[in-house]
This record gives C-alpha cells, structure tokens and sequence, in this order.
C-alpha cells in the first residue's frame, strides 16, 4: 500500500511510520517542515510540504494515488489550556481535518480509506461504567465538544465515497513521549504517587498496539465508524503509579492533591 500520513513526527505517527514501513508500505508524510520529518522518520519517507493545515487544503497532488490516509494532526492536549491553547488543540483537529477532507476532494485517483485519529475524550467521565462506541459524547466536556466537532470532519470525506475509521484512543503510553513523558520525572526522583485520591480511570493503551489498530482499520473493508482503541480493562490512577513505581523501582506513595493540579494545569486537570 501507499499510505498518506499527517501528523507523521508525532509518538503516534512516527510508530505508524514505522509500522507500515515495516510491511513494505511506502510512506508520504503530509509535514509543516519536510526536511525535519525526513531527518526524523528516515530517507525512504516521501515528505510533501503541507505549510499550514489550518487555513489551506491538503496537497492534492501528494494524496493522489495513495490507497489510504492516516490523519493525527493535532496540538497536544497535556498542557496548561489557556483559552488560547484551547483554541489551537480545537482549531489543528477540526480545521486541519476540514482541509484534509479538503485535498481528499481534490485528489485523483482518490484514497480509498481514511483512519482519522478521535479521542477517549468523546465520552467524558464515567467512572466504573463501561462504555462502548456506541454511548453519545459528552455534553458539558471541552474535550467532548472538540472530539465531536473532529469526527464531524473526518465523516465529510464519506461523502466522496472514502471509508473513514475514527480512533478513539486512550491515555497513549510510549517511551519518550505520550502521557508517560509526563508521568515518569517524579516517579524517577522518588516523588511520585496517585494524583487526587487516585480513583479516576485510566484508559490505558500502548503505542505499538494504537499503531497495530490503525493499520487494521486501513486494511479491513469492514471497519468503519467509531473504534475504541484501549486495553480491555482500564485502571485507576492508584494503580497505575503502583506499576510505574514497581518497574523503576521507586516508591509511588506520594499524592498529588487535586488543587496542586489545577494550579499547574487549569482546567485541563
């Protein structure tokens, strides 16, 4: 296959990259600066420029001829949401998307399939009840509303007869980067621990299997729609620094009051 891939330097790109690579796809990274993703993702990939997704269509003639495209634009969500990080973690996911579907208009021949990254974040809190793909967004939830306005993007492109897989992905663990970046500083020092109590759940996932889900949903006629890419069973916050502090050999006891959070993140915390 020949697989189009926005957001390519990202964790999760760069391990899609990898991924595809790994089969005998050839690759085209859609990139802001295409010699940085050529130097970070290697010589075999095909960097096209794409110099602003949030205001021009995607290049037409770099998505023509692919067999699939696999969408991750998007601001990273782990940092303090200022009404102005707010509004560029909405504005890179719905109008880059908007503009990728775009290019896919543009496109001839056309891709055939569209795997386009959504978020666990579509169903907001809901403690120890399960949810699937079908339970609707939640309503009162920043991250909800943008997730509902990106799927809306993505699904344009059935319009044009595309197939669009939307991947809904959990708390990505990855080394050297997802939540994991973030996480594991305090536990390495000997201060981490569960954060607010520790009793919210964690929708775990591990990069190299959102990977092998999104290669999945690009070969598999029958995916389409929403796809919940999570471990079986999420844990709690408790359980989670108990793990870390288990395999770096650290004491995971410290908590990290709720207020704390909120001080440093707002209301992303």
């Amino acid at each position: 296959m020949r697989v189009a891939v926005t957001g390519a330097t990202g964790t999760i790109g760069s391990e899609v990259v990898r991924a595809l690579q790994e089969r005998g796809d050839s690759v085209v990274a859609l990139s802001r600066d295409p010699d940085r993703a050529r130097e970070r993702l290697g010589p075999d990939v095909d960097a096209r420029p794409w110099a602003d997704p949030k205001s021009e269509p995607a290049p037409a003639d770099a998505l023509a001829g692919c067999d699939g495209v696999v969408n991750l634009l998007g601001e990273p969500v782990d940092q303090r949401w200022s009404e102005a990080a707010k509004r560029e973690i909405r504005d890179s996911r719905v109008l880059g998307t908007r503009n990728l579907v775009e290019g896919l208009r543009a496109a001839d021949p056309r891709p055939r399939v569209l795997v386009s990254q959504s978020a666990s974040g579509w169903y907001g809190p809901h403690g120890d009840e399960p949810v699937d793909e079908s339970a609707p967004a939640a309503t009162d939830d920043f991250l909800a509303g943008v997730v509902v306005d990106w799927e809306h993007e993505s699904r344009m492109a059935e319009d044009l007869g595309v197939r669009v897989t939307t991947t809904r992905t959990g708390v990505v663990l990855a080394e050297g980067g997802g939540a994991l970046a973030k996480m594991l500083p305090p536990f390495r020092m000997g201060v981490g621990g569960p954060v607010a109590g520790g009793h919210q759940y964690v929708p775990w996932v591990h990069v190299d299997d959102v990977a092998g889900a999104m290669l999945f949903a690009l070969d598999t006629a029958g995916a389409s729609g929403p796809i919940n890419i999570a471990a079986p069973e999420p844990v709690t916050n408790r359980e989670l620094s108990k793990a870390l502090g288990r395999v770096l050999h650290r004491p995971a006891v410290m908590p990290v009051p709720g207020f704390a959070l909120r001080l440093l993140y707002g209301e992303m915390a």
